[in-house]
């Protein structure tokens, strides 16, 4: 079970730092013009904490674990990726796009098996 949630960490790591760097890196307006319509209801700012908030979890997920520094911040940083993810979906929710739910109740499942594993019966 700890390899399986080394693997899910890491993956899920790995997608939010892509993820979060995409935010930080291009306007909210390219963003909205790459399929990220949710972009056009927030101003720069907002969008930039969102990324930033995401690079923060994806480095929380990978980092203390594999250093052996604070690993403690892996499920914290894993309860941080479902509490934004919830707040995604809220805003899809908002913008009548289901699909986009699925993803998020998807991302709020693996990231919840990390919560689990880490704060419980495999933590480090």
């Amino acid at each position: 079970m700890n390899i399986a949630l080394w693997i899910v960490a890491a993956v899920l790591g790995t997608a939010c730092l892509a993820g979060g760097a995409m935010k930080l890196a291009q306007s909210p307006e390219k963003l909205s013009a790459a399929g990220f319509g949710w972009a056009d209801d927030f101003g720069s700012g907002p969008v930039k904490a969102i990324g930033a908030l995401e690079v923060l979890a994806g480095i929380g997920l990978i980092l203390p674990g594999a250093l052996d520094i604070a690993p403690a911040l892996v499920p914290l940083a894993a309860l941080g990726l479902v509490l934004l993810m919830i707040g995604a979906a809220v805003t899809h929710l908002r913008r009548n796009e289901a699909q986009l739910i699925l993803v998020n109740v998807f991302l709020v499942a693996v990231a919840g098996f990390v919560v689990w594993g880490r704060f419980g019966p495999y933590s480090f």
